[in-house]
């Protein structure tokens, strides 16, 4: 198990107690520190089962400066959360081949 994690973010550290609780062992990927690759991305995306937009945090300013409103391959989408990776949704968690936003953190529960 993995998830996905942001230690500045509010539903990332629930995400992250539930984790504790659950008393599964898991891996932290502090994604800001160590980024994810276009293959790790593309991945959790199919596992995800959305498109690359759905993953994108559209409210970060990174986004509405460079991104917004304009025609975006889903391929440049992927691109510009490699290159800024504030831009993925969080936190994201992976177990046994299926996976979850936890927003509200709850829903990782159901991939437990």
């Amino acid at each position: 198990m993995k998830i996905y994690h942001n230690p500045r973010c509010s539903k990332s550290r629930q995400g992250l107690a539930i984790l504790e609780d659950s008393k599964f062992n898991f891996e932290v990927v502090n994604y800001l520190e160590t980024p994810t690759s276009k293959e790790e991305l593309l991945e959790i995306i199919k596992l995800l089962g959305i498109t690359p937009l759905e993953l994108v945090r559209k409210n970060e300013a990174i986004w509405k400066e460079n991104y917004k409103g304009k025609t975006l391959s889903d391929s440049e989408i992927i691109n510009a959360m490699v290159e800024n990776p504030k831009l993925i949704e969080r936190p994201i968690v992976i177990n046994n081949g299926k996976a979850v936003i936890g927003r509200p953190p709850e829903l990782i529960k159901t991939i437990l």
